[in-house]
Protein backbone atom coordinates (compact mmCIF):
# COMPACT_ATOMS: atom_id res chain seq x y z
CA UNK A 1 0.00 0.00 0.00
CA UNK A 2 1.55 3.31 -1.13
CA UNK A 3 1.42 6.35 1.14
CA UNK A 4 1.22 10.06 0.33
CA UNK A 5 1.09 13.40 2.10
CA UNK A 6 -2.11 14.26 0.22
CA UNK A 7 -4.66 12.19 -1.67
CA UNK A 8 -7.09 14.16 -3.83
CA UNK A 9 -10.37 12.54 -4.79
CA UNK A 10 -11.44 13.99 -8.14
CA UNK A 11 -9.45 15.61 -10.96
CA UNK A 12 -11.79 18.46 -11.80
CA UNK A 13 -10.77 22.14 -11.60
CA UNK A 14 -10.62 22.10 -7.81
CA UNK A 15 -8.95 18.72 -7.47
CA UNK A 16 -6.28 18.93 -10.14
CA UNK A 17 -5.33 22.50 -9.22
CA UNK A 18 -5.03 21.52 -5.55
CA UNK A 19 -2.87 18.52 -6.53
CA UNK A 20 -0.55 20.65 -8.64
CA UNK A 21 -0.19 23.37 -6.00
CA UNK A 22 0.51 20.76 -3.34
CA UNK A 23 3.20 19.21 -5.50
CA UNK A 24 4.73 22.64 -6.10
CA UNK A 25 4.96 23.07 -2.33
CA UNK A 26 6.81 19.82 -1.91
CA UNK A 27 4.09 17.36 -0.90
CA UNK A 28 3.84 13.79 -2.14
CA UNK A 29 0.49 13.80 -3.99
CA UNK A 30 -1.85 11.21 -5.46
CA UNK A 31 -5.05 11.99 -7.34
CA UNK A 32 -7.87 9.53 -7.97
CA UNK A 33 -10.26 10.06 -10.90
CA UNK A 34 -12.83 7.57 -12.19
CA UNK A 35 -12.99 9.03 -15.72
CA UNK A 36 -10.27 8.19 -18.26
CA UNK A 37 -9.78 11.89 -19.08
CA UNK A 38 -8.67 14.39 -16.44
CA UNK A 39 -10.24 17.81 -15.97
CA UNK A 40 -13.60 16.90 -14.51
CA UNK A 41 -17.05 17.88 -15.73
CA UNK A 42 -15.81 21.34 -16.68
CA UNK A 43 -13.26 20.16 -19.21
CA UNK A 44 -15.04 17.04 -20.45
CA UNK A 45 -18.80 17.73 -20.57
CA UNK A 46 -19.32 21.24 -19.20
CA UNK A 47 -17.54 24.58 -19.46
CA UNK A 48 -15.14 23.85 -22.29
CA UNK A 49 -17.28 21.89 -24.79
CA UNK A 50 -20.24 24.22 -24.26
CA UNK A 51 -18.10 27.28 -24.96
CA UNK A 52 -16.69 25.64 -28.06
CA UNK A 53 -20.22 25.08 -29.39
CA UNK A 54 -21.28 28.57 -28.37
CA UNK A 55 -18.38 30.04 -30.35
CA UNK A 56 -18.98 27.88 -33.42
CA UNK A 57 -22.74 28.45 -33.44
CA UNK A 58 -22.17 32.20 -33.11
CA UNK A 59 -19.90 32.15 -36.18
CA UNK A 60 -22.60 30.28 -38.08
CA UNK A 61 -25.25 32.76 -36.99
CA UNK A 62 -23.07 35.74 -37.92
CA UNK A 63 -22.30 34.30 -41.34
CA UNK A 64 -26.03 33.98 -41.99
CA UNK A 65 -27.21 37.29 -40.54
CA UNK A 66 -24.39 39.77 -39.88
CA UNK A 67 -21.51 39.43 -42.36
CA UNK A 68 -23.35 41.29 -45.14
CA UNK A 69 -23.68 44.32 -42.89
CA UNK A 70 -19.87 44.37 -42.64
CA UNK A 71 -19.54 44.25 -46.41
CA UNK A 72 -18.61 40.58 -46.40
CA UNK A 73 -20.75 38.74 -48.94
CA UNK A 74 -20.74 34.96 -48.77
CA UNK A 75 -22.57 32.32 -50.71
CA UNK A 76 -24.95 29.77 -49.25
CA UNK A 77 -24.16 29.14 -45.60
CA UNK A 78 -24.54 25.48 -44.65
CA UNK A 79 -24.22 23.79 -41.29
CA UNK A 80 -21.76 20.91 -40.97
CA UNK A 81 -22.75 19.66 -37.52
CA UNK A 82 -20.31 16.70 -37.46
CA UNK A 83 -17.42 19.10 -38.16
CA UNK A 84 -18.62 21.44 -35.41
CA UNK A 85 -18.80 18.55 -32.96
CA UNK A 86 -15.39 17.31 -34.06
CA UNK A 87 -13.85 20.71 -33.36
CA UNK A 88 -15.42 20.68 -29.90
CA UNK A 89 -14.06 17.19 -29.20
CA UNK A 90 -10.54 18.14 -30.32
CA UNK A 91 -10.51 21.10 -27.94
CA UNK A 92 -11.62 18.86 -25.07
CA UNK A 93 -8.98 16.25 -25.91
CA UNK A 94 -6.23 18.87 -26.05
CA UNK A 95 -7.15 20.37 -22.68
CA UNK A 96 -7.67 17.11 -20.83
CA UNK A 97 -4.38 15.88 -22.26
CA UNK A 98 -2.82 19.08 -21.00
CA UNK A 99 -3.87 18.24 -17.45
CA UNK A 100 -2.25 14.81 -17.82
CA UNK A 101 0.95 16.56 -18.89
CA UNK A 102 0.82 18.81 -15.84
CA UNK A 103 0.45 15.76 -13.60
CA UNK A 104 3.55 14.19 -15.14
CA UNK A 105 5.49 17.45 -14.87
CA UNK A 106 4.65 17.78 -11.19
CA UNK A 107 5.15 14.06 -10.43
CA UNK A 108 1.58 13.52 -9.23
CA UNK A 109 0.56 9.88 -8.94
CA UNK A 110 -2.57 9.43 -11.04
CA UNK A 111 -4.93 6.58 -10.13
CA UNK A 112 -7.79 5.54 -12.43
CA UNK A 113 -10.90 4.22 -10.71
CA UNK A 114 -13.61 4.92 -8.17
CA UNK A 115 -12.38 5.99 -4.75
CA UNK A 116 -14.04 5.03 -1.50
CA UNK A 117 -13.07 6.00 2.03
CA UNK A 118 -12.27 2.91 4.07
CA UNK A 119 -11.17 4.54 7.30
CA UNK A 120 -8.99 7.31 8.76
CA UNK A 121 -6.31 8.17 6.20
CA UNK A 122 -7.22 5.23 4.01
CA UNK A 123 -9.07 4.84 0.69
CA UNK A 124 -9.68 2.03 -1.76
CA UNK A 125 -9.71 2.38 -5.54
CA UNK A 126 -11.82 0.10 -7.69
CA UNK A 127 -10.82 0.11 -11.34
CA UNK A 128 -10.04 -2.08 -14.33
CA UNK A 129 -7.10 -3.64 -12.50
CA UNK A 130 -9.20 -4.62 -9.51
CA UNK A 131 -9.03 -3.06 -6.06
CA UNK A 132 -6.07 -1.25 -4.53
CA UNK A 133 -5.59 0.87 -1.42
CA UNK A 134 -3.77 4.12 -0.60
CA UNK A 135 -2.84 5.80 2.63
CA UNK A 136 -2.66 9.56 3.07
CA UNK A 137 -1.95 11.98 5.88
CA UNK A 138 -4.60 14.25 4.37
CA UNK A 139 -7.48 13.39 2.05
CA UNK A 140 -9.17 16.13 0.00
CA UNK A 141 -12.65 15.43 -1.40
CA UNK A 142 -13.13 17.30 -4.68
CA UNK A 143 -15.60 15.07 -6.51
CA UNK A 144 -17.70 17.90 -7.93
CA UNK A 145 -21.37 17.75 -8.83
CA UNK A 146 -23.83 16.07 -11.17
CA UNK A 147 -27.05 17.23 -12.87
CA UNK A 148 -29.97 17.47 -10.46
CA UNK A 149 -32.85 15.08 -11.16
CA UNK A 150 -36.41 16.29 -11.71
CA UNK A 151 -39.29 14.33 -10.25
CA UNK A 152 -41.35 12.62 -12.92
CA UNK A 153 -38.67 12.97 -15.60
CA UNK A 154 -36.79 9.84 -16.57
CA UNK A 155 -33.52 10.42 -18.41
CA UNK A 156 -33.00 8.01 -21.29
CA UNK A 157 -29.56 9.27 -22.28
CA UNK A 158 -30.81 10.31 -25.70
CA UNK A 159 -34.13 12.08 -26.26
CA UNK A 160 -34.52 13.21 -22.65
CA UNK A 161 -31.21 14.15 -21.10
CA UNK A 162 -28.99 16.63 -19.32
CA UNK A 163 -26.34 19.05 -20.50
CA UNK A 164 -24.12 16.04 -21.28
CA UNK A 165 -26.53 14.86 -23.99
CA UNK A 166 -27.19 18.47 -25.05
CA UNK A 167 -23.55 18.73 -26.12
CA UNK A 168 -23.68 15.71 -28.41
CA UNK A 169 -26.89 15.85 -30.46
CA UNK A 170 -26.26 14.16 -33.81
CA UNK A 171 -28.77 16.38 -35.59
CA UNK A 172 -30.48 19.69 -34.92
CA UNK A 173 -33.81 19.01 -33.19
CA UNK A 174 -36.76 20.73 -34.79
CA UNK A 175 -38.11 21.62 -31.35
CA UNK A 176 -36.09 21.55 -28.14
CA UNK A 177 -37.62 22.02 -24.70
CA UNK A 178 -35.22 23.29 -22.08
CA UNK A 179 -36.41 22.76 -18.51
CA UNK A 180 -34.73 25.43 -16.42
CA UNK A 181 -33.92 29.06 -17.15
CA UNK A 182 -30.49 29.16 -15.51
CA UNK A 183 -27.15 29.64 -17.22
CA UNK A 184 -26.75 26.04 -18.41
CA UNK A 185 -30.17 25.91 -20.02
CA UNK A 186 -29.78 29.32 -21.65
CA UNK A 187 -26.30 28.63 -23.01
CA UNK A 188 -27.26 25.32 -24.62
CA UNK A 189 -30.63 26.68 -25.66
CA UNK A 190 -28.78 29.49 -27.41
CA UNK A 191 -26.53 27.04 -29.26
CA UNK A 192 -29.40 25.03 -30.71
CA UNK A 193 -31.53 28.11 -31.40
CA UNK A 194 -28.72 29.52 -33.55
CA UNK A 195 -28.42 26.22 -35.39
CA UNK A 196 -32.12 26.14 -36.25
CA UNK A 197 -34.11 24.65 -33.35
CA UNK A 198 -37.30 26.09 -31.99
CA UNK A 199 -36.31 26.42 -28.34
CA UNK A 200 -38.91 26.59 -25.58
CA UNK A 201 -37.64 27.37 -22.07
CA UNK A 202 -39.86 26.17 -19.21
CA UNK A 203 -38.97 27.86 -15.91
CA UNK A 204 -40.63 27.25 -12.55
CA UNK A 205 -39.89 30.77 -11.28
CA UNK A 206 -41.39 33.98 -12.65
CA UNK A 207 -38.00 35.04 -14.03
CA UNK A 208 -34.89 33.60 -15.67
CA UNK A 209 -31.36 33.50 -14.25
CA UNK A 210 -32.14 33.20 -10.53
CA UNK A 211 -29.56 34.99 -8.41
CA UNK A 212 -28.75 37.48 -11.15
CA UNK A 213 -29.50 41.17 -10.67
CA UNK A 214 -33.20 41.59 -11.51
CA UNK A 215 -32.77 44.38 -14.03
CA UNK A 216 -30.00 42.50 -15.86
CA UNK A 217 -32.08 39.30 -15.98
CA UNK A 218 -35.11 41.19 -17.30
CA UNK A 219 -33.00 42.81 -20.02
CA UNK A 220 -31.53 39.43 -20.93
CA UNK A 221 -34.96 37.85 -21.29
CA UNK A 222 -36.08 40.59 -23.70
CA UNK A 223 -32.96 40.16 -25.82
CA UNK A 224 -33.17 36.36 -25.89
CA UNK A 225 -36.85 36.49 -26.80
CA UNK A 226 -35.98 38.68 -29.81
CA UNK A 227 -33.40 36.05 -30.79
CA UNK A 228 -36.16 33.45 -30.95
CA UNK A 229 -36.17 31.73 -27.56
CA UNK A 230 -39.67 31.22 -26.19
CA UNK A 231 -40.07 31.59 -22.43
CA UNK A 232 -42.85 30.08 -20.38
CA UNK A 233 -42.32 31.30 -16.83
CA UNK A 234 -44.08 30.13 -13.70
CA UNK A 235 -44.29 26.68 -15.30
CA UNK A 236 -43.98 23.56 -13.18
CA UNK A 237 -42.96 20.45 -15.10
CA UNK A 238 -44.51 17.28 -13.67
CA UNK A 239 -43.13 14.71 -16.08
CA UNK A 240 -41.59 13.89 -19.44
CA UNK A 241 -41.67 10.80 -21.61
CA UNK A 242 -41.00 9.57 -25.12
CA UNK A 243 -44.07 8.49 -27.06
CA UNK A 244 -44.28 7.49 -30.73
CA UNK A 245 -41.00 9.19 -31.61
CA UNK A 246 -41.82 12.44 -29.82
CA UNK A 247 -41.11 13.79 -26.35
CA UNK A 248 -44.11 14.76 -24.26
CA UNK A 249 -43.47 17.20 -21.41
CA UNK A 250 -46.23 17.30 -18.83
CA UNK A 251 -46.92 20.68 -17.27
CA UNK A 252 -48.87 21.21 -14.06
CA UNK A 253 -52.05 23.21 -14.71
CA UNK A 254 -51.35 23.38 -18.44
CA UNK A 255 -51.30 21.53 -21.71
CA UNK A 256 -48.44 19.09 -22.47
CA UNK A 257 -45.62 20.35 -24.68
CA UNK A 258 -44.57 18.16 -27.60
CA UNK A 259 -41.01 18.36 -28.86
CA UNK A 260 -38.17 16.37 -30.40
CA UNK A 261 -35.75 16.52 -27.48
CA UNK A 262 -35.78 17.59 -23.84
CA UNK A 263 -32.84 19.15 -22.03
CA UNK A 264 -33.18 19.13 -18.23
CA UNK A 265 -31.11 21.91 -16.64
CA UNK A 266 -32.60 22.49 -13.20
CA UNK A 267 -29.31 22.76 -11.35
CA UNK A 268 -26.65 20.47 -9.97
CA UNK A 269 -26.20 18.48 -6.77
CA UNK A 270 -23.06 17.34 -4.91
CA UNK A 271 -21.50 14.15 -6.24
CA UNK A 272 -20.88 12.03 -3.14
CA UNK A 273 -22.21 8.70 -4.42
CA UNK A 274 -20.55 5.69 -2.82
CA UNK A 275 -17.64 7.69 -1.42
CA UNK A 276 -17.89 6.04 1.98
CA UNK A 277 -18.41 9.29 3.87
CA UNK A 278 -20.44 7.40 6.44
CA UNK A 279 -17.48 5.09 7.13
CA UNK A 280 -15.71 7.81 9.08
CA UNK A 281 -18.78 9.93 9.89
CA UNK A 282 -18.26 12.95 7.64
CA UNK A 283 -21.20 15.31 8.21
CA UNK A 284 -23.49 16.60 5.47
CA UNK A 285 -25.91 19.53 5.52
CA UNK A 286 -29.61 19.39 4.63
CA UNK A 287 -28.80 19.65 0.90
CA UNK A 288 -26.31 16.81 0.89
CA UNK A 289 -23.24 19.06 0.83
CA UNK A 290 -20.18 18.28 2.94
CA UNK A 291 -19.90 20.56 5.94
CA UNK A 292 -16.53 22.32 6.26
CA UNK A 293 -14.98 25.05 8.37
CA UNK A 294 -13.26 28.21 7.13
CA UNK A 295 -10.22 26.21 6.03
CA UNK A 296 -12.20 23.42 4.30
CA UNK A 297 -11.78 20.86 7.07
CA UNK A 298 -14.66 18.46 7.70
CA UNK A 299 -15.72 17.32 11.15
CA UNK A 300 -13.34 14.35 10.81
CA UNK A 301 -9.62 14.97 11.25
CA UNK A 302 -7.58 14.44 8.10
CA UNK A 303 -10.49 14.91 5.69
CA UNK A 304 -11.23 18.16 3.85
CA UNK A 305 -13.47 19.15 0.92
CA UNK A 306 -13.69 21.88 -1.72
CA UNK A 307 -15.69 22.85 -4.79
CA UNK A 308 -19.18 21.72 -5.70
CA UNK A 309 -19.41 19.18 -2.87
CA UNK A 310 -19.44 22.01 -0.29
CA UNK A 311 -21.59 25.13 -0.06
CA UNK A 312 -21.37 28.21 -2.26
CA UNK A 313 -21.47 28.84 -5.98
CA UNK A 314 -20.89 25.81 -8.19
CA UNK A 315 -18.23 27.40 -10.36
CA UNK A 316 -14.96 25.97 -11.66
CA UNK A 317 -12.91 29.02 -10.72
CA UNK A 318 -14.35 29.07 -7.20
CA UNK A 319 -13.22 25.46 -6.80
CA UNK A 320 -9.75 26.34 -8.10
CA UNK A 321 -9.37 29.16 -5.58
CA UNK A 322 -10.49 26.85 -2.79
CA UNK A 323 -8.01 24.19 -3.88
CA UNK A 324 -5.11 26.63 -3.73
CA UNK A 325 -6.27 28.13 -0.42
CA UNK A 326 -6.64 24.69 1.16
CA UNK A 327 -3.18 23.51 0.15
CA UNK A 328 -1.42 26.75 1.06
CA UNK A 329 -3.07 26.75 4.49
CA UNK A 330 -2.08 23.12 4.93
CA UNK A 331 1.58 23.84 4.15
CA UNK A 332 2.10 27.45 5.26
CA UNK A 333 -0.72 28.12 7.71
CA UNK A 334 -2.19 30.79 5.43
CA UNK A 335 -4.90 30.42 2.81
CA UNK A 336 -8.00 32.47 2.03
CA UNK A 337 -10.77 32.89 -0.54
CA UNK A 338 -12.65 36.20 -0.84
CA UNK A 339 -16.15 34.97 -1.63
CA UNK A 340 -17.34 38.52 -2.25
CA UNK A 341 -15.11 38.58 -5.31
CA UNK A 342 -16.08 35.41 -7.18
CA UNK A 343 -17.27 36.44 -10.66
CA UNK A 344 -19.94 34.61 -12.65
CA UNK A 345 -20.47 34.57 -16.40
CA UNK A 346 -23.24 33.43 -18.75
CA UNK A 347 -21.77 32.90 -22.22
CA UNK A 348 -24.81 33.79 -24.29
CA UNK A 349 -24.85 36.64 -26.79
CA UNK A 350 -24.73 39.13 -25.28
CA UNK A 351 -22.74 37.74 -22.40
CA UNK A 352 -23.83 38.34 -18.80
CA UNK A 353 -21.29 38.75 -16.00
CA UNK A 354 -21.37 39.83 -12.41
CA UNK A 355 -19.29 40.12 -9.27
CA UNK A 356 -20.36 41.15 -5.79
CA UNK A 357 -23.86 41.89 -4.59
CA UNK A 358 -27.02 42.70 -6.54
CA UNK A 359 -29.31 45.66 -5.95
CA UNK A 360 -31.87 43.33 -4.42
CA UNK A 361 -29.35 41.95 -1.92
CA UNK A 362 -28.25 45.43 -0.90
CA UNK A 363 -31.84 46.54 -0.41
CA UNK A 364 -32.70 43.43 1.60
CA UNK A 365 -29.65 43.99 3.81
CA UNK A 366 -30.46 47.65 4.32
CA UNK A 367 -27.20 48.84 2.72
CA UNK A 368 -27.35 52.36 1.35
CA UNK A 369 -25.80 52.55 -2.09
CA UNK A 370 -25.43 54.67 -5.19
CA UNK A 371 -25.70 53.37 -8.75
CA UNK A 372 -24.12 54.22 -12.06
CA UNK A 373 -25.05 52.69 -15.42
CA UNK A 374 -23.80 53.04 -18.96
CA UNK A 375 -25.29 51.48 -22.14
CA UNK A 376 -23.09 49.84 -24.75
CA UNK A 377 -24.96 51.64 -27.50
CA UNK A 378 -23.03 54.76 -26.43
CA UNK A 379 -19.67 52.98 -26.54
CA UNK A 380 -17.55 53.49 -29.66
CA UNK A 381 -15.96 50.05 -29.64
CA UNK A 382 -19.34 48.33 -29.26
CA UNK A 383 -20.59 50.35 -32.23
CA UNK A 384 -17.61 49.23 -34.31
CA UNK A 385 -18.21 45.60 -33.32
CA UNK A 386 -21.88 45.90 -34.17
CA UNK A 387 -22.85 44.56 -30.74
CA UNK A 388 -24.50 47.38 -28.83
CA UNK A 389 -27.07 45.62 -26.66
CA UNK A 390 -26.76 45.79 -22.90
CA UNK A 391 -25.21 47.93 -20.20
CA UNK A 392 -22.81 48.10 -17.26
CA UNK A 393 -24.10 48.72 -13.74
CA UNK A 394 -21.85 49.73 -10.84
CA UNK A 395 -23.12 49.67 -7.25
CA UNK A 396 -21.12 51.56 -4.63
CA UNK A 397 -21.52 52.17 -0.91
CA UNK A 398 -23.23 55.53 -0.37
CA UNK A 399 -20.87 56.56 2.43
CA UNK A 400 -17.52 55.10 1.44
CA UNK A 401 -17.95 54.87 -2.36
CA UNK A 402 -16.41 51.38 -2.19
CA UNK A 403 -17.63 49.17 -5.05
CA UNK A 404 -20.09 46.55 -3.79
CA UNK A 405 -21.16 44.98 -7.07
CA UNK A 406 -20.75 45.19 -10.83
CA UNK A 407 -23.25 43.71 -13.28
CA UNK A 408 -22.78 43.60 -17.04
CA UNK A 409 -24.85 42.44 -19.96
CA UNK A 410 -23.15 43.12 -23.24
CA UNK A 411 -20.33 42.19 -25.62
CA UNK A 412 -17.47 40.26 -23.98
CA UNK A 413 -18.86 40.82 -20.50
CA UNK A 414 -17.00 37.72 -19.33
CA UNK A 415 -13.69 39.43 -20.04
CA UNK A 416 -14.76 42.83 -18.75
CA UNK A 417 -15.75 41.48 -15.34
CA UNK A 418 -12.09 40.70 -14.58
CA UNK A 419 -11.29 44.39 -14.12
CA UNK A 420 -14.26 44.79 -11.80
CA UNK A 421 -13.20 41.74 -9.80
CA UNK A 422 -9.66 43.04 -9.45
CA UNK A 423 -10.94 46.46 -8.42
CA UNK A 424 -13.17 44.98 -5.73
CA UNK A 425 -10.40 42.66 -4.54
CA UNK A 426 -8.23 45.69 -3.84
CA UNK A 427 -11.07 47.61 -2.19
CA UNK A 428 -11.41 50.17 -4.98
CA UNK A 429 -14.01 52.90 -4.95
CA UNK A 430 -16.10 53.97 -7.92
CA UNK A 431 -13.96 57.13 -7.95
CA UNK A 432 -10.79 55.02 -8.28
CA UNK A 433 -12.14 53.39 -11.44
CA UNK A 434 -13.53 56.66 -12.77
CA UNK A 435 -10.09 58.29 -12.38
CA UNK A 436 -8.25 55.39 -14.07
CA UNK A 437 -7.35 56.05 -17.70
CA UNK A 438 -8.93 53.49 -20.02
CA UNK A 439 -7.74 53.06 -23.61
CA UNK A 440 -10.03 54.40 -26.34
CA UNK A 441 -11.89 52.89 -28.06
CA UNK A 442 -12.45 49.86 -25.83
CA UNK A 443 -15.42 48.12 -24.28
CA UNK A 444 -13.80 48.68 -20.87
CA UNK A 445 -14.62 52.37 -21.17
CA UNK A 446 -18.22 51.41 -20.44
CA UNK A 447 -17.11 50.27 -16.96
CA UNK A 448 -15.30 53.56 -16.40
CA UNK A 449 -18.36 55.55 -17.52
CA UNK A 450 -20.67 53.54 -15.26
CA UNK A 451 -18.29 54.22 -12.36
CA UNK A 452 -18.44 57.91 -13.22
CA UNK A 453 -22.21 57.61 -13.23
CA UNK A 454 -22.17 56.70 -9.53
CA UNK A 455 -21.26 60.35 -8.95
CA UNK A 456 -23.65 61.61 -11.65
CA UNK A 457 -20.93 62.71 -14.05
CA UNK A 458 -21.10 60.29 -16.97
CA UNK A 459 -19.61 61.99 -20.04
CA UNK A 460 -20.75 60.18 -23.17
CA UNK A 461 -24.48 60.01 -22.60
Amino acid sequence: MSSHDLIVLGAGPGGYVAAIRAAQLGLSVACVEKEPALGGTCARVGCIPSKALLESSEHYHQAKTEFAGHGVVVGEVRLDLPAMMSRKDKIVTALTGGVEGLFRKNKIARHFGHARIEGPGRISITGQQGKTELEGKHILIATGSKPAPLKGVQFDGDRIGTSTEGLTFREVPETLVVIGGGYIGLELGTVWNRLGSKVIVLEYLDRILPGTDNAIAAEAQKIFAKQGLEFRLGTAVSGARVEKGKCIVEVANGSPVTCDRVLVAVGRVPNTDNLGLETVGIALDERGRIKVDGHFATNVAGFSAIGDVIGGAMLAHKAEEEGVAFVEHLVTGYGHVDYNCIPSVVYTEPEIAAVGRTEEQLKNDGVEYRKGTFPFIANGRARALGHTQGLVKVLADKKTDRILGVHIIGPRAGDLIAEATAAMSFGATAEDVARTCHAHPTLAEAFKEAAMGVDGRTIHI
